[in-house]
């Protein structure tokens, strides 16, 4: 059975044990029958077989209906390494190279001893960028575009000398998709949708919705599932499931997806011929997934040998449980997000998974971990 560019299969076909697969699978319901996750979605696959996605838990918080079949889901920072790719296509077509200067695009950037900053040390999390601006609250209350994060960004001190640590950096991605904009003329979100999503059939992917999304009688923004969201943004209407937030396009947090268009994806990072087009080239992938940090001599020791990134991708921490679980390889990459969900891929065994929900799990990612022990245990060698 095929749906576009996906070729749904029975667990088996695709060399997952049914019974482990079947185990994974009720543990996530037993979750969301049990009130521990409102909603979830899971997919997985291997080769260019994929099992069909399993849909649990109910559509909205304290409503009755069950998550719809064609469930879209706030992913967060899944959304890094889509916009991550977007940039290394312009390195690929010589617009671009790791090593430039984020000032040769942006001058603004420049300001409080910034000049040193590259593409590179956007890419890695190496570029002693905040995570979130100091008036991040602010700015989202007063539903400020994303030119004003942009703004802000360029403004600030390093919290460390570009290249000599890792941290975390949201606002590294605020910047690279506003290089995005400035080298391809069109706004981050435009030129993914044009160059990534539609190639790969990705067609109800968004990274902030259009307004006609709005709009109709059964408008789109209606198979968004509700998020449960923190303390501090209950009853805000900036919160991730206010129309601000889900039309704003934030390039490190605004994706808005399903599980399928996921896969769509992820086989395209797997150079599946079920992928619609090679979006990325296999250079370009390689160099994209292998450990980033291990060349960068000023990075601390213990992050390149134990915490690697690759170019917007997190590589496997096998010393860390949070999120990917215990049971992945070295190669293995991927990401989470911070509204309950993450995103991996095994070249090892040219698999995938891709797990969705809607409560937030930073910073172990339990429940993520825990399905995601079970999903993996389930392929076969």
């Amino acid at each position: 059975m095929t749906s576009e560019t996906l070729i749904y299969s029975t667990p088996v076909e695709a060399g997952i044990s049914e019974d482990r697969w079947s185990a994974a699978c009720e543990l996530l319901a037993n979750f969301c029958n049990d009130g521990t996750i409102s909603s979830a979605a899971l997919i997985a696959g291997r080769g260019a077989l994929t099992v069909q996605p399993q849909l649990f838990g109910k559509h909205s918080l304290g409503g009755e209906e069950p998550l719809r079949d064609d469930a879209m889901f706030l992913v967060a920072s899944i959304t890094k390494p889509i916009v991550a790719s977007a940039a290394l296509l312009l390195v690929e077509r010589g617009l671009l190279t790791l090593s430039d200067k984020v000032t040769d695009y942006i001058p603004e950037f420049g300001k409080n001893g910034k000049n040193a900053v590259r593409i590179r040390h956007l890419l890695t999390h190496t570029s002693g960028l905040p995570d979130m601006l100091p008036d991040n609250v602010a700015l989202r209350k007063s539903h400020s575009p994303l030119s004003a994060f942009v703004e802000g960004t360029c403004e600030v001190e390093l919290d460390f000398p570009a290249g000599r640590g890792v941290r975390y950096q949201s606002m590294g991605f605020a910047i690279l998709g506003e290089i995005i904009q400035r080298v391809s003329g069109v706004p981050c979100a435009d030129f993914v949708r044009r160059e990534i999503f539609e190639p790969l059939g990705m067609t109800d992917s968004w990274v902030g919705l259009p307004d006609d999304a709005f709009d109709g009688d059964a408008p789109i923004v209606d198979r968004i599932t509700e998020v449960l969201v923190p303390d501090d943004m209950i009853g805000q209407d900036w919160n991730w499931n206010g129309r601000y937030w889900r039309t704003l396009g934030a390039p490190w947090g605004g994706l808005i997806t399903t599980p399928a268009d996921l896969a769509r994806f992820c086989q395209m990072m797997l150079g599946q011929p079920t992928s619609r087009a090679q979006v990325l080239s296999p250079a370009t992938i390689r160099a994209a997934t292998r450990n980033q940090l291990e060349v960068m001599a000023d990075v601390p020791e213990i992050d390149r040998r134990t915490r690697p990134w690759g170019l917007g991708w997190r590589l496997n921490w096998p010393a860390h449980s949070a999120n990917f679980g215990d049971f992945m390889g070295s190669r293995t990459y991927g990401h989470w997000g911070a509204t309950g969900t993450v995103l991996w891929i095994d070249p090892d065994q040219d698999s995938f998974a891709v797990l969705l929900t809607t409560k937030p799990q930073e910073p172990q990612g339990t429940w993520l971990a825990r399905v995601s022990n079970a999903v993996t245990a389930s392929f076969l060698d």
